[in-house]
């Protein structure tokens, strides 16, 4: 009995005197990026595709629509530096007539209020019935009509946290890229003209 309590001692203060000679570190959260890593493949194939129609290579917008609405699955990244930012973004009314908050189907059907899928060029920036907005090209047969059909980024009082926990999804588009208020200024800004904008369902 003495020899196992002796054991016992010696293996218990062993360890203690190890702990302190390699303190334990704090866990860090670190929260998981929501940006596919094939669908960032996708949209640098894209931007190799379109080289000569796309001007400045730094800064590439990227809507994961195969995620909900809840979640924030627009991506900014700079391919300078490799950071990325993620945003809520709105799919069109005619991808989700149920309003699920899922993307159900792309159009690039005039009248359609759908999402189109493809990659665009940003165009020109302009104040229209959405405030400030930037038209776009769409490069593809699949949002060619992007253009003609006033698919766009602007701002959105239906896009944001608030409408989220409300709820559980934000609002619909009648096909455009549309962002809160409040992160819309970073999107035109970082998405000036001459830069891809590629969406997808995954």
């Amino acid at each position: 009995m003495m020899v196992m309590k002796r054991r016992t001692i010696l293996k218990t203060g062993l360890v203690g005197f190890s702990a302190l000679l390699s303190p334990a570190l704090p866990a860090v959260a670190k929260a998981p990026s929501l940006l596919d890593p094939k669908l960032l493949a996708k949209a640098k194939a894209a931007l190799e595709t379109y080289d000569t129609s796309i001007t400045h290579k730094d800064v590439i917008g990227i809507a994961d629509y195969a995620l909900h609405s809840a979640k924030t699955r627009f991506h900014l990244v700079d391919l300078m530096n490799g950071r990325t930012t993620s945003l809520l973004v709105a799919h069109g009314k005619g991808s989700d007539k149920k309003h699920t908050g899922w993307l159900q189907q792309f159009s690039n059907i005039p009248g359609s209020e759908a999402s189109s899928g493809g990659s665009y060029r940003t165009a020109e920036a302009y104040v229209g019935k959405h405030g400030r907005s930037r038209r776009l090209n769409g490069l593809e047969p699949s949002n060619d009509l992007a253009y003609q059909r006033a698919i766009v980024i602007h701002g959105a009082w239906y896009v944001d946290n608030k409408m989220v926990s409300k709820h559980g999804k934000i609002g619909r588009s009648q096909g455009c890229f549309a962002f809160s208020e409040t992160d819309l200024n970073q999107v035109l800004q970082r998405l000036g003209s001459g830069r891809l904008l590629y969406a997808d369902k995954g």
